[in-house]
């Protein structure tokens, strides 16, 4: 099984493993817009493209409500979402590739889970975290990523939890780690943090308890984010990759021209 050893991803032979992947987007937005539980191919054939690209992780963004079946009516959610992702996760590992699951849309109440929601809920987040926890409890190959990108929020909320203006009850990343150890996993966990995953400022000060020691920091840059220089990367990402590691979960740019990317990932390097 995957782990952690300071700020190292421990492969299953023991060896150091560096991921680089892409996302698969889609399971996230197909399911409650009634395009089916992909958009489009999720097969060997895509696989192989990836394959083309030296990738060795991918991560799957998933929808709370289409994984639980909170919508009955949903012909592409619960069981038929569950076993869609299960199967394409073991096609990923079958290649040898580890694969991140993100909880990437959710909603609380009777709210549909059409968007990227500032924090996870009290109504359902923990119990698609039981679910996901139970499902790929002995999975040697998967990581579990907790929320996309938190925001409007401060870090005492970020860990803790609290009440939302927009109307719904948060709970914080402590809760979610704690429902997924629930089930006995050990795997990877990786926490994004504030400012949509940009900022990673008070992440080692704040990070939750975890009783298996494996928690990764998750960092999302574009080039629109605020954290978008090297100063700012070594201010705040740089010293919690001394201590955990960092994965650099998304990274873009709006130019098509791709230096800001470039440049990024050179700094990574």
């Amino acid at each position: 099984m995957l782990g952690v050893e300071g700020n190292r991803i421990i492969a299953l032979d023991g060896t150091v493993l560096r991921l680089i992947g892409v996302n698969r987007s889609g399971a996230e937005y197909a399911c409650v817009q009634g395009l089916g539980v992909w958009d489009g191919r999720a097969d060997e054939a895509l696989i192989d493209a990836m394959m083309s690209w030296k990738v060795n992780s991918v991560r799957i963004p998933l929808n709370e409500h289409c994984w639980l079946g909170i919508d009955p009516a949903n012909r592409f959610s619960g069981l038929v979402y569950r076993d869609a992702i299960t199967e394409f996760v073991g096609l990923l590992e079958a290649r040898g590739v580890a694969v991140i699951l993100d909880l990437h849309w959710s909603g609380p109440g009777t709210e549909p889970a059409k968007r990227n929601m500032p924090m996870p809920n009290a109504d359902h987040s923990v119990d698609f975290w039981r679910s996901v926890g139970a499902t790929f409890v002995d999975d040697p190959l998967v990581v579990f990523d907790l929320f996309n990108e938190p925001h409007q929020v401060d870090w005492e909320c970020w860990r803790d939890g609290c009440e939302m203006a927009e109307g719904y009850s948060a709970i914080g990343m402590q809760d979610l780690v704690d429902a997924v150890r629930s089930t006995g996993t050990r795997q990877p966990i990786i926490l994004s943090g504030i400012n949509y995953g940009n900022d990673l400022s008070r992440w080692l000060e704040m990070a939750p308890v975890d009783p298996a020691d494996a928690l990764m920091a998750g960092f999302h840059l574009y080039n629109f984010n605020k954290c978008r220089t090297p100063s700012c990367w070594d201010a705040t990402v740089r010293p919690v990759a001394d201590e955990v590691p960092v994965v650099t979960a998304e990274l873009g740019e709006d130019t098509c021209l791709g230096a800001f990317t470039t440049d990024y990932l050179a700094w990574a390097d």
